[in-house]
C-alpha cells in the first residue's frame, strides 16, 4: 500500500509533536515504543528526525502520533 508523506515545509509538525508530547511528560522513547505498540511503524530515531523537521511523516504516523497523544489534527498541523 502507498503511504502519502505529509511536507514539513510551511508547518510545523515536528514541533508540535515535541510540544504536546514533552507537555504529557512523554519521552521520545517511551512515545515510539508506544506507537510501536499501537501497530505504527516508527523508531525512537524517525520520531527525533520528525520532531526536528527534517524527515517527512507519513499520514499513518501522524494518525498515530494524534490518537497516542489524545490530541487532534487541528493542534498538530497548527
Amino acid at each position: 500500500m502507498l503511504q502519502q508523506k505529509i511536507k514539513q515545509d510551511e508547518i510545523s509538525i515536528g514541533s508540535n509533536i515535541r510540544k504536546i508530547r514533552k507537555e504529557k511528560g512523554i519521552g521520545q522513547t517511551e512515545f515510539a515504543i508506544k506507537l510501536q505498540l499501537s501497530g505504527i511503524d516508527i523508531t525512537r530515531e524517525t520520531l527525533v528526525k520528525i520532531e526536528r523537521g527534517i524527515q517527512h511523516i507519513y499520514a499513518t504516523q501522524l494518525r498515530g502520533i494524534r490518537d497516542a497523544l489524545d490530541t487532534t489534527y487541528d493542534e498538530l498541523l497548527k
